[in-house]
């Protein structure tokens, strides 16, 4: 049924994306024969910008099919063993979240595993509240651990030198896991050496106003869907904070996690594709996860995340055009310059000219088709992204928002981060204040 599913969508996407590629060329034509724009730098904006759209266009057909063809390459048959797993929860001020995150965790359905709950020297209580469940759980052991605060990736390389997992799966406190990750994710690494970690599926689970609502379409279609089409080609960009499972021998091999970045995950997985480890996809290992509810959090959140990535794409700036280390780390590392800067920028200066060209000459439609146009884009993939993964299709109209309004903030809170990071600016981890939604 998923299948029939997924066949389904690929078709209403494919038919879509193709009305999209009719009403550019259209576009191009009003263009040409209809408006008359004497500023030259204007004129050369616009085609700049068609000329990008037309390339968006190909950015999305490619994520859809890779996507598509990763959904059904991800029947992996059980592995021959299950071998023990480490699940690493490190902590600070989570005393809203830890306990749900950990009954969570008592439910996964495997048959050994061991938690570790690393405390970074939280003000609150956490540590307390964790300490209620250490001992032994049937087939899961909980270990609850307590350390002077040195930030989110001292505390997962102080779990990893204490665990004793042949696999290490590192999650985030906010954070609860589906009972089938384990099994789910566990089957790429088994019987594959070549594969150093598998990045998850990570949902929003408090939908509870129109911006997480937003934030849960986000995650599903800009997350998962990228994720699923890197992950045909065993070249995933970032292993998600709320769900990684790593090879302990791959996690050797890079020296865990460092602490030069505010995206240790990013840098984290670079370092693993620039070493030749493999770093694959499973959408059936899902992480539901706290999203922000305000949008001052929320773009909050998105400057950190900018800016962590930034800084793990400086850590291996030469590889931009040394590709010695592999086509696949260029590669990666052109793409996310494209999704972190290019991209948000173009989007931001597109508005800016298409309103400017409304107001100054009068010519609107412009701005409408390029509205038109991304929405369609946004809307093709949410029909298709929540049709795959079996969520709710009371999603797919908030796309439309989405592209209004969404995205054009976020991408002017990642523009802002960039001109800071580039500048130096000194910062701070920001953490967010957790509601407990789990």
């Amino acid at each position: 049924m998923a299948s029939l599913r997924a066949r389904y969508a690929l078709a209403v996407v494919g038919l879509v994306v193709v009305l999209g590629a009719i009403s550019v060329a259209l576009y191009l034509f009003l263009i040409e024969q209809r408006f008359s724009l004497p500023n030259t730098f204007v004129q050369t904006s616009m085609w700049v910008l068609l000329t990008f759209l037309l390339l968006l266009i190909g950015r999305y057909m490619a994520l859809l099919w890779f996507s598509y063809l990763n959904h059904l390459d991800g029947d992996v048959p059980e592995p021959s063993r299950l071998p023990l797993i480490s699940i690493l929860v490190p902590a600070y001020n989570e005393g809203a979240v830890i306990q749900g995150s950990i009954r969570s965790l008592l439910s996964l359905d495997y048959p050994r595993y061991e938690v570790l709950v690393i405390d970074d020297g939280s003000k609150d209580k956490t540590y307390l509240y964790a300490r209620q469940f250490e001992g032994e759980h049937g087939r899961a052991t909980v270990r609850v651990f307590r350390k002077k605060n040195g930030g989110k990736s001292r505390a997962l390389n102080f779990g990893i030198e204490r665990s004793q997992g042949e696999f290490i799966l590192c999650m985030d406190a906010d954070s609860t896991l589906a009972p089938q990750t384990l099994r789910k994710a566990v089957r790429h690494l088994v019987d594959s050496p070549s594969v150093g970690a598998v990045a998850g599926s990570v949902k929003v689970v408090n939908r509870t106003n129109w911006l997480s609502k937003l934030q849960a379409l986000e995650y599903i279609e800009g997350l998962n869907m990228v994720r699923s089409a890197q992950g045909f080609f065993r070249l995933v960009n970032i292993i998600p904070g709320p769900i990684g499972l790593f090879r302990r021998a791959a996690l050797e091999s890079v020296g865990g996690y460092d602490h030069d970045t505010f995206a240790e995950d990013c840098d984290l997985t670079l370092k693993l594709i620039a070493r030749g480890w493999q770093v694959k996809y499973e959408p059936g290992a899902a992480a539901r996860t706290e999203a922000p509810e305000g949008l001052l959090d929320l773009l909050k959140q998105r400057y950190r995340w900018t800016r962590g990535i930034l800084q793990a794409i400086a850590k291996h700036k030469q590889r931009l055009i040394d590709p010695r280390a592999g086509l696949g780390l260029t590669f990666t590392l052109w793409y996310m310059i494209f999704e972190g800067i290019l991209w948000p920028a173009m989007n931001v200066f597109g508005n800016v000219l298409f309103v400017f060209v409304a107001t100054k000459y009068g010519a609107a439609l412009p701005l409408v088709i390029w509205f038109a146009q991304l929405t369609v884009l946004d809307l093709a993939a949410a029909l298709y992204c929540v049709s795959v993964e079996e969520e709710s299709m009371a999603l797919v109209p908030y796309a439309i928002y989405y592209r209004a309004f969404f995205a054009l903030i976020v991408d002017m809170a990642k523009l802002f981060a960039t001109v800071e990071e580039l500048c130096k600016f000194k910062m701070d981890w920001g953490k967010l204040d957790r509601l407990g939604r789990i």
